[in-house]
């Protein structure tokens, strides 16, 4: 695979600095635009934008929108982010990946999940689907790309994941915390809702692969391991990790339902799992997950130990007052 200028949204945490490290070491000539400064690879070029802030993506990319073979979009979660860069990079850059998700699907009786299965309609205002509807309009506009100016667009469907490196303490963080102060970890139901997980690496891998790969083009894509566990399997992981045992506790589905912020970040919890096939990238790409559960939760927490725990900021108070009121 010959070299590439790309081109990495975001790029300063979990998957977008995973990504930007591998293809730095692949040897392709990498910009970052994003709007926190952190340490990057050797040779990576990085550009200040705050996506946030209407108009700076643009003024910023501008005098660029010739510079790159290949954008990878991670940073993109509705049309009024993602239509600026399609009217920058149309016709200039050879491939344009979005970060999409498995939250586009509706529910499902069949499992696993294919890319042909149901997804949101576009048009659902139904605002506890937002994330997943914007996706979809995302998907949607890349596919018109694709279809109607040739733009090649791959979309990646992400599932959970887990790594080093988490933006959010209420992943991976902080149940390695409470496991190593013997903390309880409260779980909806028996924790019995199916998980498909995906460590960071797998997902930087996979889009490293579709670099050049003609099969890509048009494509959507499920990104996540090839296991699969429940919510209690999950913790039973970390837990081996840490090396203790894990004290669970058990909230009735009714009680977890009210609980605000949820019990646990996986919505899967109190609504059910899904599984979701990965035959096509692994068939399409080349590309094999590294990690299994077990491997990736255990290669987390060695980040954690060494260098995550005094990163976060942990707040037990509801832990303990639902310790109170247990009979």
């Amino acid at each position: 695979m010959s070299a590439s200028r790309v081109l990495v949204t975001g790029g300063n945490r979990y998957i977008g600095l995973e990504l930007v490290r591998q293809l730095a070491q692949a040897g392709h000539n990498v910009t970052v635009v994003n709007s926190h400064v952190i340490a990057l690879p050797a040779g990576v070029r990085r550009l200040h934008a705050d996506r946030r802030i209407a108009g700076e993506f643009q003024a910023v990319l501008a005098p660029h929108r010739d510079s790159f073979d290949v954008v990878f979009d991670n940073t993109a979660f509705t049309l009024d982010d993602l239509d600026p860069m399609l009217d920058m990079f149309r016709g200039r850059v050879q491939q344009y990946v979005f970060t999409s998700s498995t939250a586009v699907y509706r529910r499902s009786f069949v499992q696993p999940m294919l890319e042909t299965f149901r997804t949101h309609d576009a048009a659902d205002d139904d605002p506890r689907k937002s994330y997943g509807v914007n996706k979809v309009r995302c998907e949607q506009r890349l596919r018109d790309q694709f279809q109607q100016h040739g733009l090649a667009t791959t979309c990646l469907r992400v599932s959970h994941t887990l790594g080093p490196r988490s933006p959010l303490v209420t992943r991976d963080p902080i149940f390695f915390a409470r496991l190593e102060q013997g903390r309880p970890i409260f779980l909806p139901g028996e924790g019995l809702s199916f998980l498909s997980l995906v460590h960071i690496a797998d997902v930087a891998s996979l889009m490293v692969s579709l670099i050049g790969h003609p099969r890509a083009a048009g494509q959507v894509y499920n990104v996540t391991g090839t296991e699969v566990t429940s919510i209690a399997g999950a913790v039973h992981f970390m837990a081996l990790a840490v090396g203790v045992a894990a004290n669970v506790v058990f909230v009735p589905l009714d009680s977890a339902r009210r609980q605000q912020p949820p019990l646990v970040h996986w919505g899967e919890a109190i609504m059910g799992g899904g599984i979701y096939s990965v035959d096509k990238a692994l068939r399409d790409l080349d590309w094999q997950p590294r990690f299994g559960i077990q491997s990736g939760y255990a290669d987390s927490y060695e980040w954690f130990k060494a260098e995550g725990r005094d990163l976060y900021e942990y707040d037990f108070s509801r832990d303990d007052e639902m310790l109170a009121g247990l009979p």
